[in-house]
């Protein structure tokens, strides 16, 4: 348990950002679910609309620091490239 001042405000606000980022991180991966079960479906038109909505979801994510950017890109890229896939 926290001693000082200070470390029991930083112990608060570690508390408040848990609960925000959880939010985040909620909101992220129930994008990229909605890209994946709409490639699942074989449907190229919805799956190219979720991942309309679920990239900047994403890039948002990265820019609050709940994911790395790079992790981030490599998400868009793969599920875009699975969309690809579904025309051929």
């Amino acid at each position: 348990m926290a001693n000082t001042k200070s470390a029991k405000k930083a112990a608060r606000r570690s508390e408040r950002r848990t609960v925000i980022n959880k939010v985040r991180r909620t909101a992220v991966r129930s994008s990229v679910r909605d890209v994946e079960a709409a490639i699942k479906t074989g449907d190229k038109a919805a799956a190219a609309e979720a991942l309309k909505a679920a990239e900047p979801a994403l890039m948002r994510g990265a820019r609050r620091g709940v994911l790395h950017k790079k992790t981030a890109s490599r998400k868009v890229s793969r599920l875009a490239h699975q969309i690809a896939k579904l025309g051929k």
